[in-house]
Formats: structure tokens, C-alpha cells, sequence
């Protein structure tokens, strides 16, 4: 025997424990680092997602740069995932909201199967796994938010203010979700509509409901068919309109009223009787409308979720204004918009001060192309007699130039960039008041002193800008006094709004009204390459 065993009472007594006594033992120690670790994830909690924020920053090197630039900022700080159970156990979960934002973008993008793939491998709890989720999640969700937005129309919306404008890039779209107090509600948010998408879709389903739905043979075309006219046109006209066959009744007052309707709905004259042009367009038949107003839907897309606050809303294809509050509609307006020669683009941008007694100061193009032939034809008393003035530079204090002095041909060949601007008075080409907008473009809304342009049907034949019917309601609504009260101050007189308000300038042929859709002549051509383009899709 061992005399330093038998010596050593403490050694032979734990030879002699029992297994029951050393299991004892074992699960004290078990429940000891247990502790420990317990209270070690007291002090760091988020130990516990060391794991799976290890596991993103390994995979994270195989996405692009944004996306990792992302989850680098953040500590590799999970998104859409959890870690589940205790560290240091790799074990990790999609939370709920990731397979709702799976399920939305299977459902809008079916083509991007590595979502559903990759939600599937993520459901066994590998924390690997979750992380590739985690990224193909994130990846896929910066296309989903910009779809919800984009427009296949080739002349989209510009936006002139990046407060207005929905995140593009995939960085700018996490962080605002990073950034959101609930995901769920922020998913939700996002998939609203605005309120012209939405009476849209509406308008569709009641166009569908109101013309589809009629039968769709054609009319021969010939000459205007009116009251009193007889034979099988008139018979087709009656049919194509859904009323009752009469027999050989001629063109009568029911049938003049359906065909007034008809003409309100599709941006026709009201006139009761079908010439050429009502003909052709019942021909074109339901169906194209139809497309038309889904082509629309695509357009509309690209407007804010909501229409909260005061906001300024111009269709140029109707050559209308309409002052929004609260998502209703307060007032509305006739305006004059850009010619086709010279369209009033599609932009969205704040309105932030307003010019009364302005300056006009005359685009570039103008000069060349308009003014100085004039000036060549008629000699330098033209431009005097129009409150015109020439300048020599762009910059503050450039002194006026003598028109005589000036080689007009050299101006009209584009030899020479001239500055002119048009004094302040009532023939000034700006009205009143402009309101002002900042964009490259040099567009912006205003008055005008050619009142009678409002008052026909066709006014697209400004230089870009839109002229306003009713100015001085438009400087009330924004500012709280009319032209009259601002214009005792001296000329060109700037005045701030009392906060910066949203205009809208879009282009719809074919619209919402409180009695369903209406359309709009396509003035600017752009419907059948926004048709073609949705075609494509």
C-alpha cells in the first residue's frame, strides 16, 4: 500500500464516494458555470449573438459592398433573425417578420426563388443558414421597396427633393427599416397605395363594370351621326351603347345622351352627336382603355404612400391644379402647360417662397429660338416695347446692354448666349406672382396676363412652365394673403412660405373624378411606349 495515499484522509475518502455522491458533485459543477454563464449574459446580453453576428460577417464578404457596409455599421447587428437557446450554442431563428417579407416578395418577384430557398434552409435553426437568410433577405428586400415605387414608364417622375423622394439605393433602404420603431408596421406602411393609385384601381373596376360589360361591335365610320339620322349606323351606334333595339328609330334624345357620356368618360367633346372621332373612339373598344388605365396605375405608382398635409397636384394632360389637404381635394383649376414641342416634364418638388412683381428672366433657348428672329424681323423697338432688357453676365450687378449693340443674328444662330429679362409690369409673361420650386429645369408655376387661354380646351402651349387660372387663390392657400396685400412691397420681392410645400407635376391620361375615370388627350405622345414598355414586362 501507498503510505502518502493512506496518509492523506481526504484521498481515500473520495475513493470511497459512491457514483450517486460523485454524480452529485458533477451537477453541482454543471449548475455552477451554468450560473456563470447566466450571469455573464446579464452583463453582456448581447453574447448571445455572437454567434450569429459572427456568422454575417463571414458571409457578408460574399455580398455587395453597400449591404456589407451596412451590417458592418451596425456591429453585424441581425436584421430579419434572433439568436435562439443560450451561447455559446449556434442556434439562431428568422423572426417573424422576415417570413411575412418572404412571403411579399415571392409574391411580387416570383423570379426570385433563392428567397424561398433560402427562408427554407434557415427554418432547421443552423446558425450558418440564418445568416445566408439573413443577407438574401436584405439583398432582396432593397428590389422589393424600390418596386413598390417604380415606374416601366420611360419618362418617370423626377424627383427635384430628396425628402420627397422614396430610398433607392439598398443601404438607404435598410436603414430606414433599421431605423423603424415596429418592422411589421413598417412592411405594412410600405404597401399601401397612395390615394391616385388606389381611385384608380377603383375607376378600373368600375369602368369595367360600366363599359366593358357593353357589347363591343363596331360602328362604320362615315359622316357625324346626329339627331335625326337613320340607317344601320345608327342601329350599331344604339347596340354598341347597351340601349334597347328600336328597329329603325332614328338617332333620337336617349341615344344623344348615351353618346354625351360616352364622349365625358373619354375625353371627348360633349357634344350628343357622333362624329369621326367619337366613332373612332368606341372602336378602339373597352379593352384598350383598359390598358390605358393600368398604364396609368403604373404611372401613379411612383406617388408618395399618403397625401397627408397641403399639397399642390398638376395632371398636365388635363391642364389641371388641385390644392390637396388631408387627402382631399380643396380646390381645383384650369392651368396652360407645356406645349409637345416644349412638354412640361413630370417632377416632384417643394414650393418654397414665391416672387411677386417678378422678373421674367427668359430661358436661353428662348432667346435664340424666339426673341431674337423677332428681333431680326421687326428691329430693336420689339424688344423695348415688350419691357424687355438685355444684360451682360449672369451675376449680380450685370450692367444692361443696348439692344442696338447687340448682333441679334448671332443670338438667333446660338453663336451667342444672351441674358434677357422682361420688366415687372402687366405685360410681364410671369403675371403677378410665380411660385418657386428649385430644379435645373427652370420650371415653376405662375400667373399670367393672357386670360383667355383658360378658357379653351386645349392649353398646352406654354414654354415648359404652368400658368395658373387663379394665382391669387394659389399665393392665399400657400401664404395667407392674396397678390394684392404682397404687391404694396417693392418689385421682385421674394416671400417665403411659411413652410415648404409638396407640388406634384404628373402626367395622367387617364384619371380618378368624384364620377369615375376620365381621360385625357395623350397631348405629349407618351402612351405607346409606356405601353410597349409594360408590354415588355
Amino acid at each position: 500500500m501507498n503510505v502518502a495515499t493512506v496518509s492523506n484522509p481526504s484521498i481515500a475518502f473520495a475513493r470511497r464516494r459512491s457514483p450517486r455522491a460523485r454524480a452529485r458533485v458533477g451537477l453541482v459543477a454543471f449548475a455552477v458555470a451554468a450560473l456563470a454563464l447566466f450571469a455573464m449574459w446579464l452583463v453582456r446580453p448581447d453574447w448571445q449573438s455572437l454567434p450569429l453576428r459572427s456568422a454575417l460577417a463571414e458571409a457578408a464578404r460574399d455580398v455587395p459592398a453597400p449591404v456589407e457596409d451596412f451590417y458592418r455599421r451596425r456591429g453585424y447587428e441581425p436584421l430579419w433573425s434572433e439568436p435562439s437557446g443560450f451561447w455559446p450554442f449556434r442556434r439562431a431563428r428568422l423572426i417573424p417578420e422576415a417570413e411575412l417579407l418572404a412571403t411579399r416578395i415571392t409574391e411580387a418577384m416570383p423570379k426570385r426563388r433563392d428567397v424561398s430557398a433560402a427562408v427554407r434552409a434557415a427554418r432547421g435553426g443552423d446558425v450558418e443558414h440564418v445568416a445566408q437568410a439573413e443577407l438574401v433577405l436584405s439583398r432582396a428586400f432593397g428590389d422589393y421597396r424600390r418596386s413598390l415605387h417604380d415606374s416601366v414608364a420611360p419618362a418617370r417622375l423626377a424627383w427635384l427633393d430628396p425628402a420627397l423622394a422614396p430610398p433607392r439605393d439598398t443601404a438607404g433602404v435598410l436603414e430606414e427599416v433599421a431605423r423603424a420603431p415596429s418592422r411589421r408596421r413598417y412592411l405594412d406602411l410600405i404597401e399601401r397605395v397612395n390615394p391616385m393609385y388606389d381611385a384608380l384601381r377603383r375607376g378600373l373596376a368600375e369602368y369595367r363594370a360600366d363599359w366593358s360589360r357593353l357589347p363591343q361591335n363596331p360602328v362604320a365610320d362615315g359622316p357625324a351621326l346626329a339627331a335625326g339620322a337613320t340607317g344601320p349606323r345608327v342601329k350599331a351606334l344604339r347596340h354598341r351603347l347597351g340601349l334597347a333595339d328600336a328597329g329603325e328609330a332614328p338617332f333620337d334624345a336617349p341615344l344623344a345622351s348615351a353618346v354625351r357620356r360616352f364622349q365625358n368618360v373619354h375625353g371627348l367633346p360633349a357634344t350628343g352627336h357622333a362624329d369621326r372621332a367619337t366613332i373612332a373612339a368606341l372602336n378602339r373598344g373597352a379593352a384598350s382603355y383598359e390598358r390605358l388605365i393600368r398604364a396609368n396605375l403604373d404611372r401613379a405608382q411612383a406617388f408618395p404612400t399618403s397625401f397627408d398635409g397641403r399639397l399642390l397636384f398638376v395632371n398636365v394632360a388635363a391642364a389641371q391644379l388641385s390644392l390637396i389637404e388631408q387627402g382631399e381635394v380643396r380646390e381645383t383649376m384650369r392651368v396652360v402647360a407645356g406645349s409637345p414641342a416644349m412638354p412640361t416634364p413630370a417632377m416632384a418638388g417643394e414650393i418654397r417662397y414665391a416672387v411677386f412683381d417678378p422678373y421674367w428672366n427668359v430661358p436661353v433657348d428662348l432667346v435664340r429660338d424666339r426673341l431674337a428672329p423677332q428681333v431680326l424681323r421687326q428691329g430693336p423697338s420689339y424688344f423695348e416695347q415688350r419691357g424687355f432688357e438685355a444684360l451682360s453676365d449672369w451675376v449680380d450687378g450685370a450692367h444692361r446692354l443696348d439692344p442696338r449693340a447687340i448682333d441679334w443674328r448671332a443670338v438667333a444662330q446660338g453663336r451667342i448666349d444672351l441674358r434677357v429679362r422682361q420688366r415687372p409690369g402687366g405685360g410681364n409673361e410671369m403675371g403677378r406672382v410665380k411660385f418657386m420650386l428649385p430644379n435645373e429645369l427652370g420650371i415653376y408655376l405662375h400667373d399670367s396676363p393672357h386670360r383667355a387661354l383658360f378658357g379653351q380646351a386645349r392649353r398646352w402651349v406654354s414654354a415648359g412652365c404652368v400658368r395658373l387660372q387663379d394665382a391669387d387663390k394659389v399665393a392665399s392657400w400657400l401664404l395667407g394673403h392674396g397678390i394684392g396685400a404682397a404687391n404694396r412691397a417693392a418689385p421682385d420681392r421674394h416671400v417665403d412660405l411659411p413652410h415648404p410645400t409638396p407640388v406634384y407635376i404628373a402626367y395622367l391620361t387617364a384619371a380618378p373624378t368624384g364620377d369615375g375615370i376620365v381621360f385625357y388627350p395623350d397631348v405629349y405622345g407618351r402612351d405607346p411606349a409606356l405601353l410597349a414598355a409594360m408590354g415588355a414586362t
